[in-house]
């Protein structure tokens, strides 16, 4: 048989102690697949003492991981740290620059740095794999740098932070505000103790910003991303929008408009029976437009032991069979420097809910307001009576441009009877 394909683990958490896993519980089937075996030579961990349930005693145990990056031997490292600097960043490098092939779930270095590190696998006659970094168990990256490689791509766009997904599933089926749903969620392991990256919607974001370089061949550009989290969602939004006939899910879109690219990542409504307004829980979902083909929906878990390990084992499998894919989809020096779409200009159906005092002429004043910014009303309800404290008023409206809503909010929330900023969300009908 061929000579082992033998491999460096630089972080034994939840993620590489499944690798370590599947690759000890699944070897046989495994190796037929590879063409031969996946062997762990050496790992590498905070703590040698923790108790992960797994035996490591084969394995040589190295205190410094970016010492992977020069083992002797070794065909590929994974690096399952995170974060976009630090150590991560050093074994990555490293690793590449030792020409070694790396597998990685660090989606954060790459949305920041992954130009270079592009340049640097190409350099080195090397891959950078990474099917781990974006929606755990679903294969969306060898979708689209694969399967769908025959196709110009005009949009991709999905749920793609399952702590979020749950968080707005829960609020929907239990009425609960956020703060609350959250704790649960930090509770059962769903959150972090720091949700920061989750619920602002950075983690999310970080993903969008490497499918949205594959899918339009561009450098991956963070910066230019429009970011919008789910914390000023409250109980009274899911509500509202249920009765409107719609979930509210925090979705990436980066979808091409007139030969420019719209990037945007941001609590939206949808369809109830809509495929992304089904998708709850825990879940992921991912869907691609291509020109020759119209790609099903892909949906799964998008984090835990399981399907985050099984991805990185996929990039192993096929690193063992000599697959070497640009890490991007196209060579480093052909991505091209994205086309950015003015957001103000976009035109969308929008929700805003309003907290006013109910006092008379408030709605005049807010009517006015959206007479100045060529705004329409399609729908208006105001759920309460209550003179002395601030009421909800939620308004649909007809089309209208993103700068002209994004105005008409801020004019609103400088009004003495407005208690609080507006909560705006866009409408998609998806």
């Amino acid at each position: 048989m061929t000579e082992a394909f033998r491999i460096g683990v630089a972080g034994l958490g939840t993620v590489g102690t499944g690798v370590v896993k599947i690759l000890t519980e699944n070897k046989d089937i495994i190796t037929q697949r590879a063409g031969r075996e996946i062997q762990i030579i050496a790992v590498s961990a905070r703590d040698k003492s923790c108790d992960r349930g797994i035996n490591l005693n084969a394995y040589e145990w190295i205190d410094n991981a970016a010492e992977l990056a020069f083992y002797d031997n070794l065909d590929a490292v994974v690096e399952l740290i995170g974060g976009q600097h630090g150590i991560a960043a050093e074994i990555v490098q490293k690793s590449l620059g030792n020409k070694l092939h790396v597998v990685t779930a660090n989606k954060a270095l790459l949305a920041h740095h992954g130009l270079e590190l592009a340049h640097l696998a190409e350099q080195n006659n090397v891959s950078l794999m990474y099917e781990a970094a974006v929606a755990g168990g679903i294969p969306i990256i060898k979708a689209m740098r694969e399967g769908l490689a025959a196709n110009k791509l005009s949009a991709v766009y999905g749920i793609l932070n399952g702590t979020c997904n749950y968080v707005l599933t829960k609020m929907q089926e239990t009425g609960q505000d956020f703060a609350d749903v959250l704790q649960e969620a930090q509770d059962l392991g769903y959150a972090e103790a720091d949700p920061t990256l989750d619920v602002d919607g950075i983690d999310a974001a970080h993903k969008l910003c490497l499918l949205s370089s594959i899918a339009f061949g561009i450098k991956p550009d963070f910066d230019a991303l429009s970011i919008i989290g789910i914390s000023r969602i409250t109980a009274t939004d899911i509500r509202q929008a249920d009765e409107f006939g719609y979930r509210i899910k925090l979705l990436g879109i980066a979808r091409k408009i007139n030969g420019k690219i719209m990037q945007i990542l941001e609590p939206c409504l949808v369809p109830v029976n809509s495929p992304m307004g089904i998708i709850g829980d825990v879940y992921n979902a991912v869907y691609v437009e291509g020109d020759f083909v119209e790609t099903p929906l892909l949906t799964g878990k998008g984090a835990g032991l399981g399907p985050t390990a099984s991805s990185v084992v996929s990039d192993l499998i096929d690193l063992a069979r000599g697959i070497n894919i640009p890490t991007f989809g196209v060579p480093a020096n052909d991505l091209e420097q994205g086309q950015w779409i003015d957001i103000g200009e976009t035109e969308a159906r929008y929700y805003m809910r309003m907290m006013v005092i109910d006092k008379p002429g408030v709605i005049a004043s807010v009517a006015a307001i959206l007479r100045d910014n060529n705004i329409s009303i399609e729908s208006m309800v105001q759920t309460g009576i209550d003179p002395e404290h601030s009421v909800p008023v939620i308004l649909i409206f007809h089309k209208s441009k993103h700068a002209d809503v994004q105005n008409a909010a801020h004019a609103i929330s400088a009004l003495d009877c407005c208690t609080e900023k507006p909560c705006v969300m866009r409408i998609e009908e998806l």
